[in-house]
């Protein structure tokens, strides 16, 4: 009897699979799953892909108003490394995102614990802490600027407690910390949808089972909520750092990027050297920076939270 080589059995069955796969990619419902994603590609390389390998490209030379491009290298660049007001922005940019991303960050996950309940009403208190997320940005800047003024609600209450309070947007020890307040309180209704729905996604056998063993609520948050949500968790992650790295209308509102350039972030200098000194070259290559460090920090934060294990 004639037995089958070895090389042929385990040649077959690669090969079974990638026709699977190639039948699957060209089979009738993915034609049909091409054609309703093929706007949003579209739209998307229009829009995003080709401005930012443009402005990549613009980076490396000087753009004048008359519409011509002059190369230079790697000027901007060495240019960046010698400026003061660029390691200035840097350095806001850093103090900022490390006070808004976690603050906005445990304030939706404390906001989505609070709405994980089966209570009359809940759906209301839902939708009401959602509301700041469609708040226009400038229109909470000016109600804000009222808030942390010297004369604001803020200042009354400490006053209750016989303290004194400054004008907090012209204190710069005290602008950033506002201004994430601020951020926190626009983004954690969005982030808390995010987090509640990866909530609502999990088994409630997990939870009934840890209670019989006696199983505290603070252990079944952390043992069973916190592991089960990581890849809601990791999705708000990436996206309040590429937020808080990009802050800019509220700061523009709100503060201009003073007192004395306390709140002046890499994307006010983006806009100031672009529009204001009409540098578009140098702000590309600011814009070029902030992207990398985005990339770096979402890379290192998909391996150390991943989405999935």
């Amino acid at each position: 009897m004639v037995t089958p080589e070895a090389g042929s059995t385990t040649s077959k069955g690669p090969n079974k699979r990638s026709n699977k796969k190639r039948s699957i990619w060209r089979s009738e419902g993915a034609k049909i799953a091409y054609v309703f994603i093929a706007p949003y590609v579209l739209f998307f390389t229009i829009f995003r892909i080709i401005p930012t390998v443009y402005g990549i490209v613009l980076s490396f030379g000087k753009y004048s108003l008359a519409g011509e491009l002059s190369f230079l290298g790697l000027d901007n660049y060495r240019k960046l490394i010698e400026d003061d007001l660029f390691w200035n922005s840097l350095k806001v940019t850093g103090i900022y995102a490390a006070i808004a991303m976690p603050l906005t960050i445990v304030i939706s996950l404390a906001m989505a614990q609070l709405c994980n309940r089966a209570l009359r009403g809940i759906a209301f208190f839902r939708a009401l802490y959602f509301l700041p997320a469609v708040t226009a940005p400038v229109l909470s800047g000016l109600v804000f600027i009222w808030i942390f003024s010297e004369r604001g609600p803020i200042n009354a209450l400490l006053g209750l407690f016989g303290l004194e309070g400054s004008s907090w947007l012209q204190n710069s020890a005290l602008v950033l910390p506002a201004l994430a307040l601020v951020s926190a309180w626009m983004n954690f209704g969005y982030n808390m949808l995010i987090l509640l729905a990866g909530m609502l996604a999990i088994p409630e056998e997990y939870y009934e089972a840890a209670s019989l063993d006696g199983a505290s609520a603070w252990q079944r948050f952390t043992r069973i909520t916190l592991p089960q949500l990581k890849p809601a968790l990791f999705f708000v992650l990436v996206l309040e750092t590429v937020k808080s790295f990009q802050t800019f209308d509220t700061i523009y509102v709100m503060t201009g990027g003073g007192p004395v350039r306390s709140s002046y972030n890499l994307t006010y200098m983006i806009y100031d050297q672009g529009f204001g000194y009409i540098n578009f070259g140098y702000a590309s290559a600011v814009g070029v920076v902030l992207l990398v460090i985005t990339l770096i920090f979402s890379l290192i934060q998909r391996r150390l939270v991943g989405g999935t294990d």
